[in-house]
């Protein structure tokens, strides 16, 4: 039987439209840095370098007996400037494209991209559904409830694309939107 952690990761996969606290453990991802406007060629060649990578893994761990479904591509955001990250122009993003997986996957197996543990711990999240450029709403609510609870960003705005843009209505779009937060009084 195949792994699918999209099917068995409700805690990591699932979310609601209205933001929540949730802690998040150690994950290993395959993952490729890089900067530039999303949809652009720098970022349309690493999703392909992403790709053949994670498949690269998928028909190793096949060949050891334990086979896994390919899950949902991921994003880490971020722009080195001080600006408001959506007033920065889209060539000027910075990220980090990845896909989660399972643990049978070893740094071994991956050729072409990194292999990377990340811990993201507590995070505030909640799913957007609608085009990318509606996000700031989600995003203004979940602000909100980091006010509301004494909780500052503590990493990279992280996305996980529940749909495939190419094949679904951009008003039917749905994305996970991912904030890592901590209490700033506590040491």
């Amino acid at each position: 039987m195949k792994i699918d952690l999209v099917r068995e990761d409700h805690h990591y996969y699932g979310a609601g439209t209205e933001p929540v606290l949730r802690t998040f453990a150690a994950y290993d991802y395959v993952t490729v840095d890089g900067s530039g406007s999303p949809g652009g060629p720098v970022y349309t060649a690493a999703l392909e370098t992403l790709y053949r990578a994670v498949y690269g893994a998928k028909k190793a761990a096949k060949a050891a007996g334990r086979d896994f479904v390919v899950p949902k591509l991921e994003g880490l955001w971020w722009v080195e400037s001080d600006a408001p990250p959506l007033s920065v122009p889209r060539e000027q993003w910075q990220w980090k494209l990845m896909i989660r997986v399972p643990e049978v996957v070893t740094a071994e197996m991956v050729t072409g991209a990194s292999f990377e543990r990340i811990t993201e711990g507590e995070a505030i999240q909640a799913l957007h559904v609608g085009p990318y450029a509606t996000e700031p709403q989600t995003l203004a609510r979940m602000d909100a409830l980091m006010a509301a609870e004494g909780w500052a960003m503590n990493g990279r705005h992280h996305e996980i694309y529940l749909s495939d843009p190419r094949r679904s209505p951009g008003t039917t779009t749905k994305t996970i939107l991912r904030h890592p937060v901590h209490r700033p009084d506590r040491k």
